[in-house]
């Protein structure tokens, strides 16, 4: 069997990649371990959140179908930090986790250049230090251009409760046995990681009165550009707010010994998520606060499963039967799923160049928790860029990559590439120095020429975006001749910029009538105007250093004077601009000043 890209891993790092690589013209098929479970949600079945909800919007204008799919199958929708400035909102949905993956799977099934293998891969065919294709576990070949990997959490996964590991990826589903140790036969670093779940309620066996409901919002939402809303506001399923007790930290701490993670299983474990921690990590690192916040959250419409949202557990299940049972509301809840821990294999991010290609073999991409990241959101991105560089290397072009001051994908994968993870990643708004200019209401802007160039976005989709540029552009320029009688003559501009007032204000004096969300993007770059060149101007500084290039062969050893750490790091990340060897731990601001001397002596580089 034959095809262009081959893409391991049917997750959401794996859809993005396959879609991408698909609807860029070429044959690929799409290798996963079972079929019905691909894009499936084995942890919260939520899309988005806080700097996430950017992200996937991010994927949208790209091309990517996430935030349709999303917007398709969702119980709830809310804007995060509606009440704070446009930088740090974000959408949330909470999702269906029966009919998004069945959804997924209906588009990647009905795509002609798709096909579909159930089976797992166990090795890569390798010559000449360029990937060839894939070896399966029943020994078939299957030959391509490139591969691209999205294995999740999947190499040699071992769920852990209690003091037992046993060998199963996420949900009872068959782990990959052996890809990971070929992988390292290769030359690839691979550390050891671990996530976790928390159990999941019958919701007739909870009493809701005594928790705080959380409704979705009254305004409807998207994450896509292209589509209008699929849901009404009353028919959204609400979610409810509970709290752990003294009751139920008294109970964690006298079965600490007991969990996975604090001696349960006595060898070293993977390293866990710093900013998902279980809630035995919370109650032991947060020793001094009285309560932590649970949110109970439906996971389908097609059955009563309640998802009990901050209290991942490694427990065995008679504690997490007391620990369930302390919490106000779930006194007599009916565990339908207990919690449990995921170990896992993963690669060192640094053996990635910034186009998600590794630089020990040509033609292999990695995307997802392979590349130590944790989320739904992280992972589909990933896949996008690695599906559209996969088929942009293909076709003899250059592969996209987006700056940091262009995109939170942007941040997501340099923090990757340049720094590596000790544990797995996640995605934050503070992760960002850009983050006014990477906003949800701007991300078509953005990112959608790029998704036209590389053949994810259509002429009709590109049309819309550059209608609607023109309609930002006429409505500035309307209001900048607008006369407003006030305490004093001004423009249309100049009363906006005022903090109490609104474009609605004035909305009627415009010659016509104009799309809500492009009279948003006028207001938001009037009332930030100053803020926003000020970034700008900072970002454009910071981009004089990435045209800086490093050549990929310069031996380190010979650039005199350089620290001893800084000449280990910059040898271990390889980093192709100045800025990126800027934005490494242990290279300091003098090692840069001596790189760039050696540059100018040597290679007679221009400042």
């Amino acid at each position: 069997m034959k095809c262009d890209i081959i893409v391991v891993g049917g997750g959401h790092a794996g859809v993005e990649a396959t879609l991408a690589a698909a609807k860029m013209g070429f044959k690929t098929i799409l290798v996963t371990g079972a079929i019905d479970k691909i894009a499936m949600m084995p942890c919260n079945p939520h899309i988005g959140g806080s700097a996430k909800g950017i992200v996937v919007r991010e994927i949208d204008a790209l091309g990517g179908m996430m935030g349709k799919v999303a917007d398709r199958t969702l119980l709830q929708m809310k804007m995060l930090n509606f009440a704070k400035g446009p930088a740090v909102r974000s959408l949330r949905s909470q999702g269906d986790k029966v009919a998004y993956p069945k959804e997924m799977q209906r588009i990647l099934k009905e795509d002609k250049n798709i096909t579909i293998v159930e089976e797992m891969v166990e090795d890569l065919i390798i010559e000449d230090s360029a990937v060839k294709g894939i070896v399966l576990s029943t020994g078939e070949k299957i030959e391509s251009k490139a591969v691209i990997l999205t294995t999740g959490t999947y190499m040699k996964a071992d769920i852990l409760v209690g003091d037992t590991r046993t060998r199963s990826g996420p949900s009872h589903t068959r782990p990959s046995l052996h890809l990971s140790d070929n992988l390292e036969k290769l030359g690839f670093k691979i550390l050891r990681l671990k996530t976790g779940t928390p159990q999941r309620i019958e919701r007739s066996s909870i009493d809701f009165t005594k928790c705080k409901m959380e409704p979705g919002d009254d305004k409807l939402y998207t994450f896509s550009f292209d589509d209008k809303p699929y849901y009404k506001v009353e028919e959204q399923e609400p979610c409810y707010l509970t709290y752990t007790t003294a009751k139920t930290h008294e109970i964690i701490r006298k079965n600490l010994n007991k969990s996975s993670m604090y001696g349960g299983i006595k060898e070293k474990l993977g390293v866990g998520p710093r900013y998902c921690p279980s809630i035995e990590d919370k109650v032991v690192r947060f020793a001094d606060k009285e309560r932590h916040q649970l949110f109970l959250e439906p996971e389908s419409r097609y059955f009563d499963d309640i998802y009990l949202q901050g209290f991942s557990t490694s427990m065995p299940p008679e504690v997490q039967d007391e620990m369930v049972h302390s919490l106000p509301g779930l006194e007599n809840a009916k565990i339908l799923r207990y919690g449990y821990a995921i170990e896992y294999d993963a690669i060192d991010s640094k053996d990635l160049y910034p186009s998600l290609e590794t630089k020990i073999i040509s033609g292999l991409y990695t995307a997802g928790q392979i590349n130590g990241t944790s989320g739904y959101e992280e992972a589909a991105c990933q896949g996008l860029m690695a599906g559209i560089n996969a088929g942009l290397k293909l076709q003899g072009k250059e592969p996209l990559i987006l700056k940091r001051d262009e995109a939170y994908i942007g941040v997501l994968i340099d923090d990757l590439v340049t720094k590596g993870v000790r544990d797995p990643y996640r995605l934050l708004t503070s992760r960002a120095e850009y983050r006014l200019l990477l906003r949800s209401d701007n991300a078509d802007l953005r990112l959608r020429r790029y998704g036209y160039e590389v053949g994810l976005i259509n002429k009709s989709q590109y049309n819309k975006l550059v209608k609607k540029e023109e309609n930002i552009a006429s409505i500035l320029n309307e209001l900048e001749n607008i006369n407003i009688k006030s305490d004093r003559k001004m423009n249309g501009i100049d009363f906006i910029k005022r903090t109490e007032n609104s474009i609605n204000d004035i909305s009627d004096k415009l010659s016509k009538k104009y799309d809500e969300l492009e009279l948003e993007q006028a207001e938001i770059q009037i009332k930030y105007e100053g803020y926003i060149k000020k970034a700008r101007k900072e970002a454009e500084k910071m981009r004089k250093l990435e045209n800086k290039k490093i050549p990929a062969d310069i031996d380190y050893d010979k650039v005199p004077n350089l620290a001893s750490e800084a000449r280990v790091k910059l040898k271990e990340v390889r980093p192709l601009s100045f800025s990126q060897a800027s934005r490494i731990s242990g290279v300091n601001p003098s090692d840069i000043a001596i790189l760039s001397v050696y540059m100018k002596r040597y290679f007679n580089e221009d400042k």
